[in-house]
């Protein structure tokens, strides 16, 4: 039996816990195949590829959608983050203020932006960002679609939502560290 989640198991508890890897893309296929049948593999995209209806509204990075593990990548580096899962959603942090937020399905990011401004980019670009939901209005937050963004703009998304929650002399030691190339 193989079990995937993030969130925790009912009814499980006195089974012991196994820690996999991520398989390489020929045995997951082969193991997909093995499980969902020939016939179902046959009409699945090839890894990296799309259905052509799905193309069009997406920008791809590398082939593919900007993930939570780019943005991990990225904010591991910025100077007092720390990730944490949150009632099963990847938030990342400075201290105790969330700067960067996943929906569960991860194809949502919500993150830092001033109130002041996010009516102008929503109206802007709607395709590519919306208004938090109700109960999030109160802070300095906007949603992007992560389908929707390509690896320069997460990039200046992700840095200007942390560098909204972190002191002043924290971003600008990151800056002069940083160089012209790592921020914009």
């Amino acid at each position: 039996m193989l079990i995937t989640s993030r969130r925790s198991l009912t009814g499980l508890d006195a089974t012991p816990a196994l820690s996999l890897d991520v398989l390489p893309v020929a045995d997951a296929i082969a193991l997909f195949t093995r499980v969902a049948g020939k016939d179902r593999v046959a009409g699945t995209p090839a890894p990296g590829r799309r259905r052509p209806e799905a193309a069009s509204a997406r920008t791809h990075y590398r082939g593919g959608v900007i993930t939570v593990e780019d943005v991990r990548r990225l904010a591991s580096t910025l100077p007092r983050s720390s990730e944490h899962l949150i009632r099963d959603r990847v938030k990342f942090r400075v201290g105790s203020i969330v700067y960067v937020a996943f929906s569960h399905d991860e194809t949502l990011m919500g993150f830092g932006f001033p109130k002041e401004e996010r009516a102008a980019l929503v109206a802007a670009e709607p395709d590519k960002f919306q208004l938090p939901r109700e109960s999030d209005m109160r802070f300095n937050w906007v949603v992007a679609r992560m389908a929707a963004i390509d690896a320069d703009e997460m990039r200046e998304l992700v840095i200007e939502a942390w560098r909204l929650a972190v002191p002043k002399k924290v971003y600008a030691a990151y800056v002069s560290s940083a160089g012209p190339h790592r921020v914009r």
